[in-house]
């Protein structure tokens, strides 16, 4: 229970008694997040060498109580947030972003807890709350920093939200008024005993859910959200936000390997069904919006709603081997897309601009800036010899059969048309712009703590690729 209950006690601490003093939540805040990633870590070791562990919140067992349960998918999932949030805040405070607002540290726990929670939580209503949690942090962090086009965007998300929010609870109410819990262990339990009249219900209930998990996962056609908001989000608000698309990923594999598995009566292949086709034109959207964007951070953002695309299209096989290619590539695209948020928020803070349309005078770290870019593009396109590639390659191993044709046809013209996007910007911020002014660039801050966390992230992708054996056996 400790990745839930830390966050948010200090959190709460950072509200209450350090509010006017940065440097006190800099310091408590993150070293509340490498105490989280400490014990991410113990759980996943624990969940590797032993089996599921259940936790009863007061001791009360299933159908009444609330239930955590801990076991290696949970812990991977912690142990990638838990990463991903130090670095984030590493750059934040590197860049100087936590001190552009109010309460960026508070509400940076609270989403860490809201994301805890979901990932631990055995209980599909809980699952509710806890989205609802870090839905509201990550409200907060949107407009972090104010601006009128933030704050449109942010309501924009708001909305979106919203109406999966209520979705999600019309789903839970169909699905209870059907089994009489929502415990996910009793509720498959109890699937292989409910009459043939409730499967026109349960399969309501199904779908709902699918539409809720879509909604979280930006797939088309509930995707409008994620462009504005992904690109006018702060850089390192932008980053963590990689994860949260993954947690309807996440979402969707729970439900539909536990309570909805193919081999069930009332729902069969529905659920693959409907997410399959969702997902190939999730991928060719976000590939042609990352060709025809004109600024770099909507260019990103598409390149994550491909990455979903991507994903989406090896959970909807629900077979061990999916699963697996879906969970590493899941791993690689949130560090990838992290890296790229946060080289366009190193560029942009140069240039003043993120637009593409036209080479500006050279920018400080040119060539660094440029080698990072790269290996994020790369990344991101799925090019080897990056992860991505090793991450597309299992994708398509493991569609293999009906379809083939078309699954592997959109990944490869999706990857071309992403290389193609990323090859334009890049020549004309890095390349043309040495055309324009043949003078020094302007000097710029240091940012040492920036730096550190983008190549902690590059590293991480090359520690993917090095370990892939070891990481797809686990």
């Amino acid at each position: 229970i400790a990745p839930v209950i830390l966050p948010v006690l200090v959190g709460g601490l950072i509200v209450l008694a350090m509010r006017h003093d940065l440097l006190l939540q800099r310091v408590f805040s993150v070293a509340a997040t490498v105490v989280l990633l400490l014990i991410s870590g113990a759980l996943l070791y624990a969940a590797s060498v032993e089996p599921p562990e259940v936790y009863f919140m007061g001791d009360w067992p299933a159908p009444f109580g609330i239930v955590l349960v801990l076991d290696r998918l949970a812990a991977i999932m912690l142990v990638l947030t838990a990463l991903l949030a130090l670095i984030v805040q590493l750059y934040a405070i590197g860049t100087g972003w936590d001190a552009r607002g109010k309460h960026f540290h508070a509400l940076f726990q609270f989403q860490l807890m809201g994301l805890s929670g979901a990932y631990l939580t055995g209980d599909a209503f809980n699952l509710f709350v806890f989205f609802e949690v870090l839905l509201i942090a990550s409200y907060g962090l949107m407009i972090h920093g104010g601006g009128k086009d933030r704050l449109r965007a942010g309501v924009q998300y708001i909305a979106f939200n919203l109406v999966g929010s209520t979705l999600f609870l019309f789903a839970l109410a169909t699905i209870y008024s059907v089994t009489g819990t929502l415990n996910m262990a009793d509720i498959a339990q109890k699937l292989g005993t409910l009459p043939e009249g409730d499967a026109a219900i349960l399969r309501v209930g199904a779908v709902l859910l699918i539409l809720v998990f879509a909604i979280k996962g930006a797939l088309v056609p509930l995707q409008f959200w994620l462009p504005a908001t992904y690109a006018l989000a702060p850089g390192p608000v932008a980053a963590l936000f990689a994860i949260m698309t993954k947690v309807g990923a996440y979402a969707t594999i729970r439900t539909g390997t536990l309570i909805f598995p193919p081999t069930t009566p009332a729902t069969g292949t529905l659920i693959a069904d409907l997410l399959a086709p969702a997902a190939l034109a999730t991928l060719a959207l976000g590939a042609v919006g990352v060709l025809g964007a004109t600024g770099l951070a909507r260019q990103a953002a598409f390149a994550a709603i491909a990455s979903m695309g991507t994903l989406f299209i090896a959970v909807a096989t629900f077979t061990p081997q999916g699963t697996t290619a879906a969970l590493y590539y899941l791993l690689h695209s949130t560090l990838g897309g992290a890296m790229l948020f946060l080289v366009v928020d190193l560029v942009t803070d140069r240039r003043g601009t993120d637009t593409t349309r036209r080479a500006l005078p050279p920018i400080a770290q040119q060539g660094l800036l440029a080698a990072l870019f790269f290996a994020a593009a790369i990344a991101m396109a799925g090019m080897p010899p990056i992860s991505g590639f090793l991450g597309k390659l299992l994708v398509m191993d493991a569609t293999r059969g009906p379809g083939m044709g078309l699954i592997w046809g959109t990944i490869l013209v999706g990857s071309f048309l992403t290389i193609l996007g990323f090859a334009r910007s890049g020549s004309t911020i890095f390349w043309k712009s040495h055309e324009t002014q043949p003078e020094e660039p302007a000097r710029h801050a240091r940012e040492p703590l920036a730096w550190v966390a983008v190549f902690s992230l590059g590293l991480g992708l090359v520690l993917l690729t090095v370990f892939a054996g070891p990481v797809i056996d686990y």
